[in-house]
């Protein structure tokens, strides 16, 4: 499993480690890794969400000696461990500790699977 501890996640994106895709068809002819890269979307699991959207930029013209308000987030529909469909063309591939993964923004994702028994 992957170290999440020092991976930040910045704004409204999403780190998935992705299914590898169908390398048989249903009747049991092997297909060429270029088939599969070619589908449209995807799905993997969700290992770590960024904080979410910000709300409300800091006013520029606040008073440079005034404390400084902690920045606020809507917070991502996505959890870890959620099960992800994603747009691949939107996806970013990274590799980390060996693992191929991808980082993905909220928007690219379509369809959130989440099922409570398996994450208590």
């Amino acid at each position: 499993m992957i170290n999440t501890d020092k991976i930040i996640i910045v704004g409204d994106r999403v780190l998935i480690k992705p299914e590898s895709g169908q390398t048989k068809t249903t009747s049991g002819l092997y297909l060429p890794p270029g088939v599969y890269e070619k589908e449209k979307v995807q799905g993997g699991y969700v290992i770590k969400v960024g904080p979410g959207y910000p709300i409300g930029l800091p006013n520029e013209d606040e008073e440079p000696w005034r404390e400084k308000k902690p920045i606020k987030y809507i917070p991502l529909q996505a959890k870890e461990g959620d099960y992800a469909v994603f747009l691949r063309k939107d996806a970013i591939e990274v590799e980390i500790e060996q693992n191929k993964l991808v980082i993905v923004p909220q928007s690219a994702i379509l369809l959130l699977y989440r099922d409570e028994e398996l994450l208590s």
